[in-house]
């Protein structure tokens, strides 16, 4: 005999939805990895992030390179922080993101390895907005 879904624990019923699966883990993977990357542009121990920087960016903001760095880590991580709090809109904001890194890598004429790795990211926030839910869905009891 099947138990009510209504009865069902958290955990169970997490394991009859593939939709909640996958929203859980891109919203995880797209809370967490934005944080990480944006700090690592205040310590530069992954990489040296400035070197992803296309020339023309320096040119047309008047900071040197690793300011910029920091400014685009902070965005980083309040984009981090916006997905786990308002997941459609944050995925929306990381998807543009997404975008921007891509272009600039394509200005700086190298690393088409990374903007097609993005591109995959770029996708893959799409689809966090689209399994993103406008409103929390009502609890229906069952009779």
């Amino acid at each position: 005999m099947k138990a009510s879904p209504a009865l069902a624990t958290p955990a169970q019923q997490l394991k009859a939805d593939p939709h909640r699966q996958a929203f859980l883990l891109l919203r995880t993977v797209f809370t967490v990895a934005p944080i990480l990357f944006g700090l690592d542009k205040f310590t530069n121990l992954l990489t040296d992030w400035t070197m992803y920087l296309a020339p023309v960016a320096t040119s047309v903001v008047p900071l040197p390179a690793q300011s910029i760095m920091y400014v685009v880590g902070g965005v980083e991580i309040l984009a981090g922080v916006l997905v786990a709090l308002r997941p459609r809109l944050g995925s929306a904001v990381v998807a543009v993101w997404l975008l921007g890194i891509i272009i600039n890598l394509i200005v700086l004429g190298s690393f088409y390895d990374v903007a097609l790795r993005d591109f995959g990211l770029l996708v893959a926030a799409l689809a966090l907005n689209r399994l993103s839910a406008r409103k929390a869905p009502k609890a229906t009891a069952t009779v």
